[in-house]
């Protein structure tokens, strides 16, 4: 059976070409992840081939975490071995996709501004643990929540939505995938989390013996920056379960 294909609006044409640039860069230097052929460009829409499955549930998580490690590794490997975590990158055409620390540390801002970090000595602290995270070797962030992956009934695994991308510690985008799990299906347990990371470093160690190093201090840091980042989106989305991420028998926040 032949399924229409999938077309994405943009009110925007600078977003419309952002994504674009993205799944292309996606293509050359992140092979391990398999995407959907992008199939028309248009200013204001992006038209996609059709996959048809299901999003990732946490069953799916050490699969889907030795996939970004994957990605991580061969990324690094291709393209980000001299990037910064504190510096924009820049794309072939010499336009940029953001840096780490900047455009979280505003965000972070927006959320004390919102109300979810209560006081200015939440949101200091919030911002010491975001300079803690920006350590070891570079690699990207594109959204990876829950909804981004694609399984089908072949359980392959494909990736979708390329409206984000940025620089990223190892480790940072698949703390964004577990703390999706747990807004949506519940606290996971603290096997299910150390048993993702160790399907990561391993497959990000295939790339290069100095990768395959993110210890359990450095995700959870991640969890908790996760955990305020995503709070204005809890209740909406399918996120029922509400922050601080709490695992079980370990705090990550």
């Amino acid at each position: 059976m032949t399924f229409a294909p999938f077309s994405k609006p943009y009110t925007e044409p600078e977003r419309a070409a952002g994504a674009v640039r993205h799944y292309q860069w996606l293509t050359e230097h992140a092979k391990p992840l398999r995407q959907p052929a992008l199939l028309t460009v248009r200013p204001n829409s992006l038209t996609f081939e059709r996959i048809e499955g299901r999003s990732v549930r946490p069953d799916d998580l050490p699969c889907v975490a030795a996939l970004l490690g994957h990605a991580h590794g061969a990324a690094w490997a291709s393209d980000l071995r001299s990037a910064s975590l504190d510096t924009p990158h820049r794309f072939r055409d010499g336009t940029t996709f953001d840096d780490y620390l900047g455009p979280r540390k505003r965000a972070l801002r927006r959320r004390h501004e919102q109300g979810y970090l209560p006081n200015k000595t939440a949101l200091h602290a919030t911002l010491g643990l975001l300079e803690t995270t920006a350590q070891g070797p570079c690699s990207f962030y594109k959204d990876s929540n829950l909804r981004n992956f694609i399984v089908t009934r072949q359980q392959d695994i494909v990736v979708v939505d390329t409206d984000d991308l940025s620089l990223a510690p190892m480790g940072y985008d698949l703390a964004k995938l577990i703390a999706t799990l747990h807004l949506t299906y519940g606290p996971l347990t603290d096997r299910a989390v150390t048993n993702a990371l160790l399907a990561y470093n391993a497959a990000a160690l295939r790339h290069d013996a100095r990768l395959g190093t993110t210890d359990r201090n450095q995700l959870d840091s991640c969890l908790a920056l996760h955990a305020v980042l995503t709070a204005p989106y809890v209740g909406r989305n399918g996120y029922r379960y509400s922050r601080p991420l709490r695992l079980s028998h370990r705090g990550a926040s």
